[in-house]
């Protein structure tokens, strides 16, 4: 019976405890920044994008690449009910940049990249849309808005108490790489978009391949500290991600280097082999088009590095 009147007791206890506090005071405990996470289906190519959320504001990184993703995301900012104050882009491919327009909603507010991506995004664009268009139909976003502000290597942009610091990173994944690494008290995450591409197989067409082995070191020591790595595409983790990246990129060097034997392209039974033996060593489907797509570029980069040496 006292077992009963003590648990009782504990129990009103704690509901006068909590019934006593107003909602300003429990609201004000929560952590900012909180990061909100967006992954498109197959659809938008398995493309991220995040919403990192302070206390009296939301900023964006990345948009997605298609209509329905992009407003996907936008219906999830709406329902924070905090305005969008900034959108920061990681690279100039356009499952990164694409559904800015949408996620706007109308809002002019910065739009920000490094001067390399938005050179990328402006010269790329329209070859992009001819390109993929007749792929996407519909779901293509027009117009795609581009960034209207300059972010300056190693030059943090603070909103609502929140510190967002670019790194430029140049060729890599893309012919333009950055990340971001978010800071505030006690908390220190990077968004290093397509520096991974995580339980995909990977976009090496713009054939960077050893820039982008390089850019991984250089991001490991840049997110030090960071307790949380938000790549491109798949799941958020830490810097094992990293080396995930790094051994797909030195198996698929060393699988076309084994194949093309020094030619600067490889046959369509070559690429076929290619395929196989890199669906072997990552068991997916996921983006697995890429392999093929890819095999050329690298093959010419490969081939280039042998005759410099």
């Amino acid at each position: 019976m006292r077992t009963a009147v003590r648990f009782g007791y504990a129990i009103a206890t704690a509901i006068a405890f909590f019934m006593s506090r107003s909602p300003t005071a429990i609201a004000a405990e929560v952590v900012y920044p909180q990061v909100h996470v967006y992954q498109s289906g197959e659809g938008g190519i398995f493309a991220n994008a995040y919403l990192v959320e302070t206390e009296h504001a939301v900023v964006a990184i990345d948009s997605t690449l298609s209509n329905s993703d992009s407003k996907a995301l936008r219906a999830m900012l709406d329902g924070l009910h905090k305005p969008l104050i900034a959108v920061l882009l990681t690279h100039g491919h356009p499952d990164h940049y694409n559904g800015v327009t949408n996620l706007l909603g109308g809002a002019h507010i910065p739009v920000i990249a490094t001067e390399g991506v938005g050179k990328v995004i402006r010269r790329d664009d329209a070859a992009k849309q001819a390109q993929w268009q007749p792929v996407f139909k519909d779901e293509w976003p027009s117009p795609r808005t581009f960034p209207n502000t300059i972010a300056v290597d190693g030059r943090g942009h603070r909103f609502d108490g929140v510190t967002f610091t670019v790194r430029d990173l140049g060729p890599g994944e893309s012919d333009a790489d950055s990340i971001w690494v978010v800071t505030a008290p006690s908390t220190k995450v990077a968004f290093i978009g397509d520096v991974v591409l995580q339980g995909v197989h990977a976009y090496l067409h713009d054939g960077h391949s050893k820039p982008w082995l390089a850019n991984i070191e250089r991001v490991r020591h840049l997110v030090k500290g960071a307790t949380r790595l938000y790549p491109g595409h798949g799941d958020a983790g830490g810097p094992e991600l990293l080396d995930q990246q790094r051994e797909y990129l030195m198996r698929y060097r060393q699988t076309v280097t084994s194949l093309a034997g020094g030619a600067a392209n490889l046959t369509e039974a070559q690429k076929d082999e290619l395929d196989a033996r890199m669906m072997d060593y990552l068991k997916t489907d996921r983006l697995r088009f890429l392999i093929k797509l890819s095999a050329d570029p690298i093959a010419a980069e490969l081939a280039h590095e042998a005759q410099a040496k």
